[in-house]
This record gives structure tokens, sequence and C-alpha cells, in this order.
């Protein structure tokens, strides 16, 4: 069962993987369940019982990474609330670069401060995260613990993914991403393009209703072309034709070419998606925005895009859907995904016998994935639900 789970991953370093399934599971709960969570009470009993079941279940070390990750948002959320550390946008210019200054100041030091007792380029990720986050904190106004949420999953938690599971710092011994796999492989692949392919999608989709020619162009190429091609062509060039075009002694890590070729494919998908929704927006509603004298971005941000994610929770959901289902497209370039590991298991002298087994097991993991998914679009399209008529 370990290795349908974690691929070949070293058996003794599988705790690495827990840990950020834990903290991953744990920072999701408030944002999926706002309704439960919205107290920060409520989030805090929560980040007290993650801390416990990891200590149970990893160690000490788990359970230190879960608490100062699971409070950090509570905490800047708190931080943002005091008025004479924010310096919101239309603010005294001054007031802005001097916390603007003190951010970037403290950024700067937390690398000095690291630099000597672990590698210069871990400590250079974690100044310039901390630098990243401090910027939110002195410009943005009463940011609640859920903004923080998101932003420390699209920040925060893609460092702390990279040095845990990939190692060869802080004394954690190397794990190459060939041998990643199983479930785990499965998760990575598909939480990465869901994450990626939508911010693209959605900029492709603006990019194609843009004014300006060059821009618009260059997006209904990109979408056209993407579109007209299957996955698995796609994924083969990134495998092997791609690093024909790079020199020498350059390498490009298999996974990561996977990766950016998942979402860019689906990301063409996710802009047809979301342009559908940007037509079904009344006229009223851009008209209205424009005459607050509101720049396009605010226009889109505030009053578009949100209404528009609400009317294409549906078309999202289809393609969160067949993205997960497509992972298993990956096998053709050489890594195992759950299906990948179920196939690998024939060849194994204790799996004989047992090959309905293994693609039964596969088979209802992706069931539940899915159906899971099907359920909480619906339940954001009840939440969400939107009327124009």
């Amino acid at each position: 069962m370990g290795v349908f789970t974690y691929g070949f991953y070293p058996e003794m370093e599988r705790w690495r993987i827990n840990v950020m399934v834990l903290i991953l599971a744990f920072n999701l709960t408030p944002i999926l369940a706002s309704t439960i969570f919205k107290n920060n009470s409520r989030q805090a009993l929560l980040g007290l019982l993650g801390i416990a079941l990891t200590f149970f279940i990893v160690g000490p070390v788990g359970s230190i990474l879960m608490g100062a990750y699971f409070f950090l948002p509570l905490a800047f959320s708190t931080l943002s609330k005091i008025d004479t550390i924010v310096a919101p946008i239309g603010a005294d210019a001054r007031a802005i670069g001097f916390r603007l200054l003190g951010a970037l100041l403290i950024g700067g030091g937390v690398y000095f401060i690291t630099h000597s007792l672990i590698s210069r380029e871990i400590a250079a990720t974690v100044g310039i995260l901390m630098s990243f986050l401090m910027l939110c904190l002195v410009l943005i106004r009463s940011l609640s613990t859920m903004g923080w949420r998101w932003i420390m999953l699209f920040s925060a938690f893609p460092v702390l993914c990279f040095y845990m599971l990939l190692g060869g710092v802080l004394g954690l011994p190397p794990v190459e991403t060939h041998f990643w796999g199983g479930l785990f492989l499965t998760l990575v692949v598909a939480g990465t393009g869901m994450a990626t392919a939508l911010p693209i999608g959605i900029l492709l989709a603006l990019g194609r209703r843009s004014e300006l020619p060059v821009i618009k162009v260059v997006c209904i190429s990109f979408i056209e072309l993407v579109r007209g091609v299957p996955l698995v062509s796609v994924l083969f060039m990134a495998s092997v034709m791609f690093p024909l075009f790079l020199p020498e002694n350059v390498t490009f890590n298999k996974l990561l070419r996977a990766l950016i070729g998942i979402a860019f494919f689906y990301a063409a998908y996710m802009a047809e998606v979301i342009r559908g929704g940007l037509q079904g927006i009344p006229k009223g509603q851009y008209e209205a925005a424009k005459a607050l004298g509101w720049p396009y971005w605010k226009m889109m941000t505030v009053v578009i895009l949100p209404q528009t994610l609400r009317l294409v929770i549906p078309g999202l959901a289809n393609n969160f859907l067949s993205l997960l289902k497509d992972t298993t497209l990956v096998a053709v370039i050489g890594l195992l995904d759950l299906l990948g590991i179920a196939k690998a298991a024939m060849a194994d002298s204790e799996w004989l016998g047992f090959t309905k087994e293994s693609y039964v097991f596969a088979a209802i993991v992706f069931w539940v994935l899915c159906f899971a998914i099907s359920r909480y679009s619906v339940h954001l399209e009840k939440k969400y639900h939107t009327s124009y008529h």
C-alpha cells in the first residue's frame, strides 16, 4: 500500500509528505468551510488540533512546522488591523514609503541573520518571502485571516513544499523527483495544475477581450493552438522536444516540464470558460464601475471577475475533474502516478493474480476524489448563486 500512496519515495523520508499533507489539509479546512471557521477562536482550536495530530503522527518537527504555518495568518490578520502599521493605497506617500522601506529591511535582516546558519539560497528565499508578506501587511488594510491563508497558500506553501519534498537542505537527504509516484504524484500534478491553470486562464481570457491588438492576437493564437492538440502531444513535446532547444549543460526537471505543460494546456480551456462568464455579465456592471472612475484592473478585480467566477463554477469544476483524470497521461513520459504504479505492480511477484484488485483500487481513489470535487462545486453553486433576471 505504501508504494501506491508514495511511489518509490524513500520509506524513512515519507514523514515529509505526511507533514505537507497535514499542513495543507488543516489550512484548507478554514477556507473550504469558511462559514464554520469565520471566528478566529475556532481556527485557533483547529490549529491546536492540527499540532497535536501532527505530533502524534509525525513527531515534534512536523508539529512545529504545522504551528508556525497555521498561526502566521492569524498573526498577520491581527497586525493588519493596526493603523500604525498599515498604509493603504491612497494614503500619504511618505507614510507608504517608510512602511515599504521597513518591509524590505525586515526581509534583508532575515537574510543576513540566517545566511550564516543555513545555505545562502534558502536564506535568500526566506528573505524574499518575508519581504513579500510584509509588503502585503503594510499595504492592505484589515485583510481577513482567510485572505492571509490564500496569500500563504500561493506564496509560503510552495516554497515549504519545494525544500521539504526535494530535500538536500537543513540535513534532509535529497530525493529526486523520479522517486515520486503513486497517489502523491497524482495529487502534486493535479493540485499544481489547478492552482496555476486558473489564474493563467483568467489572464488569457482578459487578453482575448483586450482592445490592444497585439495582446489580443497573442492570446487568441495561444488558446486556439493549444486547444487544437491533445495533451499527450503537449507532454511529449515538453519531455522530449523541449530539451533539444536548451544548451548542452542546461537540464530541466522532467516533472517540472510536465507541470508546465499541463498548466498551460488547461489554462487555454479555463480561458474559454472564463470568457463565457465575462460575456454573461450585464453591460450595466461595466458601466457602473466606469462611472465611479475606477481603472481597468480595479474594475475587473472588484466588480467583474467575482461575478464571473460565480457564473462559471460548473465549467471550472468540469475542467478540474478532467485535469485530475488526465494526470494519468504523465505515464507516457516515464512518471508513475497512481495508475502507473498499479500497472507497475503487475511486474511484482507479490502482486501476481491481483491485477483486477490494483485497478479497482485506483478506480475507487479517482472516483472518491472526483466525487468530492463535484459535491463541493454544487455547494459553491448554491452558496454563490447569482441571477440577473
